[in-house]
């Protein structure tokens, strides 16, 4: 019955958007917004830690994107504050291995979804507070195992580790505040708080870059990459001079626990730091490294060093109609042994109503991982994976400020050839699906 309450109230905020009012929506983007000249009310719409940035380089947690991604939310303000909500919600059949080529396929319906509620005002004359809160209903909808997707892994289910499976994700995914103080136009101060919230560490999470947000799945290197968007217990302090930041992270090295509806217990045991530059208004490069302390519930002696470096390109040539590609490399790393790594490809592509997308993925995964015999294959051995996805989409409704799109998306892999009896050659997976998402916001 609960679950049910839940879905009713998701798609109440889905259906019901918060109406924006018409001028704000058509004012001419801004490329800064400098707190000297900068009115209350153009003052609301910048960057969420900073009131010399536009809005559209925010990226999840404190990451950015560039300052040409296309912004799709709902916008409404007062006269003091500036409110927005975003989501994606998938209504998605998802079957991995279709010819099945080996035995550790599945198919599920499912619904991959999250909603995100943001506020934010000025506090005086240099000075900004920003509050997001996002949920996720995956888990009533999944269920405690999450769906099917080869070659996943990451966290764990009644204690055993999840493996050709994708976790689902706590109910609170984010529960954050931030004060940003703008000392000039060109330099900022920030501090952020989140329980649930997200370490500077890793590029802009998948679900929230354009040039991933189309694919329902999550990468098969979310673990090596940006698996710490959900956190429980994150504080960090960062500085922005010009188009460079520099941030710090403490935060809670464990990963969610199998409750998806709790909160778990801060422990601020790990840190990270993340170097972020903008260089142009189509790109955004990170570079990050973090200490993650026990991060898997199911083998609480492996802490892991993570390393990131990424790239993205957006650019956009009309009205909704855009190119956006991610170049990603990520490596856990543990003392004394040799790091395992991750490199990621992804593009999409938006003409209007259509839609055309794909990854591509090159990871390291291990015997342990895989939930393999240690005595076998070896407790360190490596195992290379590529997978390239290809997708499309396009609007059948657009229903004022919701669009409603129907796509589909084929997924093929090649293992290393040690894993042939387990996954066949070339497993092949594929999905069908409705999107339910916010109109473009031509701000």
């Amino acid at each position: 019955m609960k679950y049910h309450l839940f879905f009713v109230l998701y798609v109440l905020l889905l259906v019901h958007p918060l109406k924006a009012q018409h001028d704000h929506l058509h004012m001419d983007r801004p490329d800064s917004l400098p707190a000297s000249k900068a009115g209350s009310t153009m003052a609301l719409m910048c960057q969420a830690r900073s009131l010399n940035l536009p809005m559209s380089r925010d990226g999840s947690g404190t990451s950015w994107q560039p300052d040409a991604t296309p912004v799709y939310a709902w916008m409404a303000h007062t006269k003091k504050w500036m409110y927005m909500i975003h989501g994606n919600f998938f209504i998605r059949y998802d079957h991995q291995d279709l010819f099945h080529a080996g035995s550790r396929g599945g198919e599920k319906w499912d619904a991959p979804d999250m909603i995100m509620g943001m506020g934010q005002t000025r506090i005086g004359y240099h000075g900004l507070l920003h509050l997001s809160a996002m949920i996720s209903l995956d888990a009533p909808f999944a269920g405690g195992s999450g769906y099917p997707l080869l070659f996943q892994t990451g966290e764990s289910w009644q204690g055993k580790p999840l493996v050709d499976r994708q976790h689902p994700h706590d109910l609170f995914s984010e529960l954050s505040a931030s004060y940003a103080y703008a000392p000039n136009s060109y330099s900022d101060l920030f501090v952020y708080v989140g329980y649930p919230g997200e370490p500077a560490l890793g590029p802009v999470a998948f679900m929230h870059r354009v040039s991933g947000l189309d694919d329902p799945d999550a990468p098969i290197g979310h673990h090596w990459a940006d698996a710490t968007h959900i956190t429980f217990g994150v504080a960090t302090l960062g500085w922005r001079w010009k188009n460079w930041k520099l941030e710090g992270s403490s935060f809670t090295g464990r990963e969610p626990d199998e409750n998806r509806y709790n909160f778990d217990q801060p422990r601020f045991d790990s840190w990270s730091g993340r170097l972020s530059l903008n260089p142009g208004p189509h790109w955004s490069w990170q570079v990050s490294h973090g200490y993650l302390k026990s991060p898997e519930a199911t083998r609480p002696a492996e802490n892991v060093f993570r390393t990131t470096a990424s790239a993205t390109y957006t650019s956009v040539w009309g009205m909704e109609r855009y190119i956006s590609s991610t170049m990603l490399w990520g490596q856990n790393k543990q003392r004394q042994e040799l790091g395992s790594n991750d490199a990621l490809l992804e593009t999409s592509l938006r003409l209007n109503r259509l839609l055309a997308y794909m990854r591509y993925e090159w990871v390291q995964k291990s015997a342990e991982e895989l939930n393999l015999d240690p005595v076998r294959y070896g407790v360190t051995t490596q195992f290379p994976v590529h997978m390239l996805t290809l997708g499309a989409g396009y609007d059948l409704l657009r229903l004022r400020d919701i669009r409603i799109l129907g796509g589909a998306q084929l997924s093929g892999f090649r293992e290393d050839p040690r894993l042939l009896s387990l996954y066949g050659k070339y497993p092949i997976s594929g999905e069908v699906y409705m999107r339910i998402y916010p109109a473009f916001l031509d701000w």
